[in-house]
């Protein structure tokens, strides 16, 4: 699996556990599903991820986003 959809995949479970923590936990989870999709929204734009280089860095397989 490349590291393009090991962070696809990462961010869509983070947006769904931050949705079912704010329901059943807490309403300020919220939180957590906007700093993942504002996250996703300046990788879009520099480039940089923070989980992607991490992936780099333990060997993953670089894809065509995060080469």
């Amino acid at each position: 699996m490349s590291i393009d959809r090991i962070v696809m995949a990462f961010a869509g479970a983070m947006i769904l556990l931050s949705l079912a923590l704010t329901f059943f936990v807490h309403p300020n989870f919220w939180w957590l599903t906007a700093f993942v999709g504002a996250n996703m929204f300046q990788a879009a734009f520099t480039g940089f991820c923070p989980l992607a280089t991490i992936l780099k860095k333990l060997g993953a397989k670089p894809g065509e986003a995060f080469s």
